[in-house]
């Protein structure tokens, strides 16, 4: 399996990670700084009365500033900021008000050097945000409701994240009917990874999401984690596991699903096996537990050091 990183390997055999130069105390200030040789954590900053895990916790700028920057000072890599929930049977909002929700904290987290993904299903949110200071676009309805995003991200020359998804959040749970779930996936993103190369984006910048809940029941989800060998010859590959419904259903008990918070420890184990099986970011919500999870398995595969934050480079 070759990992999706720009690794290097000491005289003495450690793997050493390449880290562009931090010109910022908080954040590592752009796409292009992002360390090379290990996972990334990617915080998820939900700016929404009605998320299926924190909706309405961080619903204010004023609370969703202080939240991303927590992130960022935690070990945060990236903060994935979203004004619109995309959980199951979640509602529909109008893309001035999600924008009202999220323009102002991503000025201010990227003001701060924090490197910010915009989570959004419309084209016009998008470049709204990177007018902001965004850096990448998230675009987790993997092209299928707003075809003008894959053209923005290569008119733009910015990262985007494809995710893998059928449908939209009204309808994507019945749509989660594979013969063959991996292979299925698997042709589906290339067919869209090639799309996006074709809208001029640039293979450096394309990152693969497999959509884990998304058009995903139960066992397909662990049939894709345990694929991501697999996964990782598309590129860049992002998990998005945290705290997710198939999370809960495997440490259910006779009382139900683990509820929502309650499901981290989980979460960091699946972070610390995407980590060491090459994935390139991990998407979560609790990111301390993550750091940890990932500096442990970097330090396992010999990635030297397994974690630094920009302040750490002597700026």
């Amino acid at each position: 399996m070759s990992a999706p990183h720009d690794a290097a390997s000491s005289p003495d055999g450690v793997r050493a990670y390449h880290a562009g130069p931090a010109r910022h105390a908080l954040g590592w200030g752009s796409f292009d700084a992002l360390p090379t040789g290990r996972t990334l954590v990617m915080g998820i900053l939900n700016v929404t009365p009605d998320s299926f895990s924190d909706g309405g916790r961080h619903d204010t700028e004023a609370a969703a500033v202080a939240h991303g920057l927590l992130l960022a000072e935690q070990g945060a890599d990236i903060v994935d900021v979203g004004g619109e929930s995309t959980r199951p049977d979640s509602e529909r909002v109008d893309p001035r008000e999600e924008q009202r929700r999220v323009l102002a904290v991503i000025r201010e987290l990227s003001d701060r050097g924090v490197v910010v993904s915009v989570d959004t299903l419309h084209s016009d949110t998008a470049e709204a945000a990177l007018d902001a200071g965004a850096h990448i676009i998230n675009d987790v309805s993997g092209t299928n409701l707003d075809p003008r995003m894959i053209e923005l991200a290569g008119d733009r020359g910015v990262p985007y994240v494809l995710m893998h998804s059928r449908g939209t959040p009204q309808t994507m749970t019945s749509l989660a009917d594979y013969d063959d779930t991996v292979t299925e996936v698997l042709a589906e993103l290339e067919q869209l990874r090639e799309r996006c190369l074709a809208a001029g984006i640039r293979p450096e910048h394309l990152i693969v999401d497999p959509g884990l809940g998304f058009a995903k029941a139960g066992e397909q989800n662990w049939e894709l984690l345990r694929a991501l060998p697999r996964l990782t010859g598309l590129g860049k590959i992002l998990i998005a596991a945290s705290r997710k419904r198939f999370v809960g259903a495997l440490l259910a008990t006779q009382d139900g699903p683990r509820p929502v918070d309650e499901r981290d420890t989980a979460t960091a184990a699946i972070s610390a096996l995407s980590a060491f099986g090459g994935a390139w970011a991990v998407r979560v919500h609790d990111v301390p537990i993550t750091v940890d999870a990932v500096a442990a398995a970097h330090a396992w595969r010999g990635v030297a050091p397994p974690v630094l934050h920009p302040r750490d480079m002597g700026n």
